[in-house]
């Protein structure tokens, strides 16, 4: 089969590799004009596009990610570990306060990877470029579908910037800008459906490379994510002895828009004593990079029980975007190439059916995700707004309810073995959030802990009066 992928990001690739080995013959269009980089600091160096922004942001390839790319791409998992990629096991994501450090059975499945996203995507375009049956077209922007006659209208190829390229089948892996909507307008589709929550966080964050690995205040490759009162902070392991910072105000907070300035980052990020401690042993290799205009986005090519289209797949943040705190993107866009492969092999002359198995397929591995990152939002959100705004206080979860929330699950994995392994498998798309919100022991458990200690023992945080003073320097 003759298969178009729009996009050469890591969704793309990563179903061009999965198609190609099943016999496809694959051609990757990506519209910005990439070089191939000799190594992985040539790479990071040149990563910022601003089509992408989201790749020179901090990543974490979680757990179910790791456990596809070792099933289906296992020599790709090799290329990553081979090209510095660290693999962090549970035990060092254990904060301090918790008990019992042991380990339990299981605890090898919430595995993750610390990694720059640019390394990730070094990785897989080697791979792309190596593989037999793929064609990677740099420098090629896709201007519409080609389409034939019928109730809903059938792909057939698509117009680019250098002709058009008849395919059997399309893969918008364009990511959370793809302008399939207008395309698909163009043909006479009816619209997609699209649920869109707000994110309502910018980003502003920083690379840095640790000075020796003597004198640390933690474990290098520790994700440590803190939501106070006033913004979120957090520090990410990296490949090869880097670290990432991030800031994560309001976007609408006129407050922050000075920490495009590096040191207005650092003056804001010393405000904090856990971060301020990771400053002294860190040296910077970037400017600040910003990041906003977000949105958590679920997109539908099947409506009512209906493709709006045959002979297009999306796959990727064509599908969904989620915010980047939790880092799931990748492994949604794995988990998407994964399922396209799987549902063409099964349905290769029945274009329809592919269509509608995919859209059950995005019910059972994607819509949960969509929806627990909405939920997870909207209360930060609300948390922020009134601290920063004087917004009405967001209302607290009801005593009684038969679940926790992330908020509570996540105060309780700091005091708790049971709630921290609970937590991680949420953080490491391992379960289904609903699954584990609602699991009888994870709820007894959250609610002892929380009893116990009070709803946790928060980061210590800056005043606002010192907060003030560190954006204004």
């Amino acid at each position: 089969m003759r298969i178009v992928i729009i996009g050469g990001g890591a969704a793309g690739l990563l179903a061009s590799l999965l198609l190609a080995r099943v016999g496809h013959e694959v051609a990757v269009l990506e519209r910005d004009r990439l070089r191939p980089a000799p190594d992985v600091e040539s790479a990071a160096a040149a990563a910022f596009r601003p089509a992408a922004p989201q790749v020179v942001q901090p990543h974490m390839v979680m757990a179910r990610c790791r456990e596809l790319l070792r099933q289906h791409l296992p020599d790709v998992y090799g290329d990553l570990l081979d090209a510095g990629v660290a693999e962090a096991p549970l035990r060092e994501q254990m904060p301090a306060s918790l008990p019992d450090r042991a380990a339990w059975p299981g605890d090898e499945r919430l595995t993750s990877l610390l990694t720059r996203r640019s390394t990730v995507d070094w990785v897989l375009q080697r791979a792309a470029a190596a593989q037999p049956g793929v064609s990677l077209r740099a420098g090629v922007r896709v201007t519409g579908l080609l389409a034939g006659p019928g109730r809903p209208p059938r792909v057939t190829g698509v117009r680019t910037s250098r002709g058009s390229f008849p395919a059997d089948l399309v893969v918008d892996a364009a990511g959370r800008r793809s302008p399939a909507d207008r395309w698909l307008a163009g043909i006479g589709a009816c619209p997609p459906a699209t649920r869109r929550a707000e994110c309502g966080l910018a980003y502003f964050s920083r690379h840095y490379r640790l000075r020796s690995a003597a004198g640390l205040p933690g474990l290098p490759g520790t994700r440590l994510v803190a939501g106070l009162n006033e913004f979120t902070v957090g520090k990410w392991g990296g490949d090869n002895g880097t670290v990432q910072l991030a800031l994560a105000p309001l976007a609408a907070d006129p407050r922050f828009r000075a920490v495009r300035n590096p040191d207005v980052f650092t003056a804001v990020l010393r405000a904090v004593p856990a971060f301020a401690a990771w400053l002294d042993v860190l040296d910077p290799v970037t400017g600040v990079y910003p990041m906003a205009g977000l949105h958590n986005t679920l997109r539908r090519l099947v409506v009512n029980g209906n493709p709006v289209v045959t002979g297009l797949h999306a796959i990727g943040d064509s599908v969904c975007t989620t915010n980047p705190t939790l880092a799931r993107g990748l492994a949604l866009a794995l988990s998407g190439a994964v399922d396209l492969r799987d549902v063409i092999g099964r349905h290769a002359g029945d274009p329809a059916a592919q269509a509608l198995a995919l859209d059950a397929l995005v019910t059972e591995h994607v819509a949960p995700y969509y929806e627990d990152q909405t939920a997870i939002d909207g209360a930060r959100l609300a948390s922020l707004r009134h601290a920063v705004f004087g917004a009405p206080a967001p209302s607290p979860t009801r005593p009684g309810s038969d679940r926790v929330s992330y908020a509570q699950l996540r105060a309780a994995a700091a005091f708790s073995p049971a709630a921290f392994r609970a937590f991680w498998t949420v953080q490491a798309m391992i379960g289904r959030p609903v699954a584990v919100y609602t699991d009888p022991a994870v709820v007894a458990c959250t609610r002892e802990a929380l009893r116990r200690r009070g709803g946790g023992e928060p980061i210590p945080q800056p005043p606002r009066e010192q907060l003030l003073a560190a954006l204004a320097s």
